[in-house]
């Protein structure tokens, strides 16, 4: 198992409370990518990189007849996958969807056996996108689609993250060192050659925006429980609260835009040759 996926598995739960919900409207815009397809008649979807099953559940809520096979790297991400659909779906639904622990770039699934393929905020995260994309590549049927929404880079800065380093310097932490983000898609253009280059035909792609409005309590509870919870809770009793009042004083100088997470999207479609 990769140290990315033992990440996601201590961190399902709070991934399914914290940022699932943030990412979910984003995510589901995919389906529209492929409804003339699943209308027409495709029945076998995958979905690469389920997460806590966003996906799963808004396609079988929406097309009950078909069939979606959803893997992940991570173990605890499918376990609450499996759980979310428990409760979100019919009892008939539910018999629709198959839950797997296994890689993008490794599917266990046969050649030329799957209608449509799709992804959310996964293919940022895979150590070699363009394999990822040869793999759905390979098991999609000819006419195939494939569609997959992720990060668009870009150097924008949150305003409240600063908040949260001068408030880790103010009590003699120091602020966090920022690593690059290397799997978000460079632009439209490359996705789009990218694609191609994976064998895939009639290529689209466009740029978009995910907005989730925060409030002050419920970003410090995102950062403190969720995004930073394993540096949080390494602070003894005290320096947290001392740290928190920091955090907290500095979000209130903050407008209700200033406090608005606005991330750049980036959805691409094609077909297989």
């Amino acid at each position: 198992m990769t140290e990315q996926a033992e990440r996601y598995d201590r961190i399902a739960a709070g991934y399914a409370q914290w940022w699932a919900p943030i990412i979910s409207p984003a995510a589901v815009t995919i389906l529209d990518q492929v409804a003339d397809a699943i209308e027409a008649g495709a029945e076998r979807i995958l979905d690469i990189g389920t997460g806590t099953g966003t996906l799963p559940v808004a396609i079988l809520r929406r097309w009950p007849h078909v069939r979606v096979t959803a893997i992940d790297a991570s173990f605890g991400m499918i376990e609450m996958a499996g759980a979310e659909a428990d409760r979100l779906l019919s009892p008939a639904a539910r018999l629709g969807l198959d839950l797997h622990v296994a890689f993008a770039d490794e599917l266990p699934i046969d050649d030329a056996s799957v209608d449509v393929a799709v992804s959310s905020f996964v293919l940022q995260l895979v150590p070699n996108r363009f394999q990822a994309l040869r793999e759905a590549h390979r098991v999609l049927v000819p006419g195939g689609l494939l569609a997959y929404v992720t990060w668009l880079a870009d150097d924008r800065a949150f305003p409240p993250d600063s908040d949260f380093d001068a408030a880790l310097d103010e009590v003699g932490i120091g602020a966090r060192e920022w690593d690059d983000r290397p799997g978000d898609v460079p632009s439209v253009d490359s996705a789009i050659r990218q694609m191609r280059r994976a064998g895939f035909r009639d290529v689209e792609a466009i740029a978009g925006l995910l907005e989730h409005p925060f409030d002050v309590e419920g970003y410090l509870h995102f950062m403190t429980e969720f995004d930073e919870e394993d540096l949080v809770a390494e602070m003894d009793p005290d320096l947290r609260r001392t740290f928190e009042a920091a955090f907290r004083r500095r979000l209130d100088k903050r407008s209700a835009a200033e406090l608005a997470l606005r991330l750049p999207t980036i959805t691409a479609r094609g077909t297989r040759r």
